[in-house]
């Protein structure tokens, strides 16, 4: 309500600017006049030309706060000149769906950059961030192969979130908090904590902030370091590995402590930290999986980020059998899931815009080993993507990338070389949500362009096969040949989506994917239900709502 008032407020500020502008072509000369006669003046004529001046100034008031509520892009020299002053050695990456998600949010603002600024009082409160959300999005499914059979499913999943944190003005102490409410309707399958996580906490931790404790970089940024102690949801690298989800309707998130040195503008960052994962549950509140421990260190070095950014990794999760109580799903673990486990993950990331050319690339190795369940565990994945974007106003830019994660060649040499996806998510693989981090060999083609400043459109072309035959398709509902007589070849897949911000509160999200099964597909699928369609649609609308 207070939004609309303040809009009504501007229109009729809007509407007696015209009849003011014809006053101001006068106001000029009268002035002039004034100032060479101002001796023979009289107090009433002073008087009204003081009263004219005084609109003058008014008038173009009204002028900066219409202007500083329009949504505009900066121009060239407008960003330059912003560069210029926010320094920073952060270079954001071009690659397709990798983006990591800010800190906090991108639903969140600081409080006095809100129409909250307009309340008494509150237009000087730089040390409060606010975020409130809504998302709806309408699914149309027609032979979904993450399911067991073939049905068309057309559910709704909303999603809600808001967020609060109190930073600067109490520092070094802060504090975050993040609730979220996930629901599904509508739909023909049973709920799972997929769609499903009634409301509860996803971030709720204390901070100690040390703003410039370990100095400053060759551009002025500071390097701070910030302890957090309690539950949190973040991303790293490529998100591959460890990811918010952002795309599924509900969100991992984690309990322990997590520190980070630097920030994204310095020249180096790093992160460390010691979680355990948190069991998302459909009713009930969530848990800390206390099976798990997660350890992990992180590292960005921007100080070439001209040339190249480079992100060093490891990773560790830690697994005692004995106390395994819930499947990754939420239910009850199998007797075969309560087995101990100790996977180590180690790899190096390195991506860039080669200056002056419109190339990019984004390259990615890592390495698995350690034990599962008494076999020796022994994997490896890749990924790689180059792209060019065309000097045009629509910004086109065309990419090509492969992604592999290896698979288990053999289930009965006592070796495991499935690799271990840890909690990133399966977007960049596949828009359709079939392909995640393991037993997979990947290629894609994509085109994106920016026909205006607001709206985005991409498409792609994509072409899935195992990494072995003999290991499951895990994003397929488990589909799986032992002999590997059913090939390796999954299928293929085009996809197109379209996003428009149709004001600064509302978000358009619209998009359609068509999978084309292969070999491997439809010969394990006939097994599970015979006559089974070999293709899948799958049309979205979404719509994201922002208080702020």
């Amino acid at each position: 309500m207070k939004a609309l008032q303040l809009h009504k407020k501007i229109f009729f500020r809007l509407r007696i600017t015209a009849s003011l502008l014809a006053g101001t072509v006068l106001i000029t000369p009268l002035s002039t006049f004034a100032q060479a006669n101002e001796l023979e003046l009289s107090q009433q004529q002073a008087e009204e030309l003081d009263q004219k001046r005084r609109i003058s100034e008014r008038l173009q008031e009204i002028e900066k706060e219409n202007a500083s509520l329009k949504i505009k892009e900066p121009s060239k020299a407008e960003a330059s000149n912003t560069a210029a002053a926010n320094p920073s050695y952060y270079v954001p990456i071009r690659s397709y769906g990798l983006q990591r998600e800010t800190e906090p949010p991108r639903y969140v603002r600081q409080l006095n950059k809100t129409w909250l600024k307009d309340i008494e009082g509150l237009e000087n409160v730089d040390w409060v961030d606010l975020g409130l959300e809504s998302r709806i999005r309408y699914e149309y499914r027609d032979n979904d192969f993450r399911r067991n059979r073939d049905a068309l499913d057309t559910p709704i999943l909303l999603r809600n979130r808001f967020y609060a944190a109190v930073k600067s003005k109490f520092d070094p102490v802060r504090a975050t908090i993040e609730i979220q409410d996930s629901r599904r309707f509508g739909s023909v399958f049973a709920p799972d904590n997929k769609d499903i996580n009634k409301l509860d906490f996803i971030q709720g931790y204390g901070e100690l902030y040390f703003k410039d404790a370990l100095g400053k970089d060759d551009l002025g940024n500071d390097r701070p370091i910030s302890v957090k102690v309690g539950r949190m949801a973040f991303e790293l690298t490529d998100r591959r590995l460890v990811a918010r989800n952002e795309w599924r309707n509900t969100t991992n998130s984690f309990q322990g402590l997590r520190a980070t040195l630097g920030q994204q503008k310095s020249d180096w960052q790093a992160d460390v930290f010691a979680l355990q994962p948190m069991v998302r549950l459909i009713e009930t509140m969530d848990q800390a999986d206390h099976a798990q421990w997660f350890y992990g260190a992180v590292g960005d070095w921007r100080k070439w980020s001209k040339i190249i950014t480079l992100q060093p990794y490891y990773y560790l999760l830690r697994q005692n059998g004995s106390k395994v109580q819930y499947a990754s799903d939420g239910s009850l673990a199998a007797t075969s899931a309560r087995k101990d486990r100790e996977i180590h993950t180690a790899g190096l990331r390195g991506y860039g815009v080669v200056s002056n050319t419109g190339l990019d690339y984004d390259v990615n190795y890592v390495k698995q080993w350690g034990e599962d369940g008494g076999l020796d565990h022994d994997a490896y994945g890749y990924n790689l993507e180059a792209g060019y974007t065309v000097e045009h106003a629509w910004k086109p830019r065309v990419s090509g990338s492969i992604g592999f994660a290896s698979g288990d060649k053999n289930p009965n040499d006592k070796k495991s070389q499935r690799f271990e996806r840890l909690f990133g998510f399966a977007r960049p693989w596949s828009n359709n949500d079939y392909i995640q981090m393991e037993n997979i060999h990947a290629s894609k083609v994509r085109f994106e362009l920016n026909p205006t400043s607001k709206l985005k459109i991409d498409f792609g072309y994509n072409w899935y096969e195992l990494a072995s035959a003999t290991d499951r398709w895990n994003g397929g509902a488990n589909l799986l040949d032992t002999t590997g007589k059913s090939g390796k070849n999954i299928g293929e897949e085009f996809d197109i989506r379209v996003r428009y911000p149709i004001s600064k509160y509302i978000g358009l999200n619209v998009g359609y994917a068509y999978f084309m099964a292969g070999d491997f597909t439809k010969k394990t699928s006939q097994l599970i239900q015979p006559g089974r369609k070999d293709n899948s649609s799958f049309l979205y609308v979404e719509t994201s709502l922002y208080a702020f």
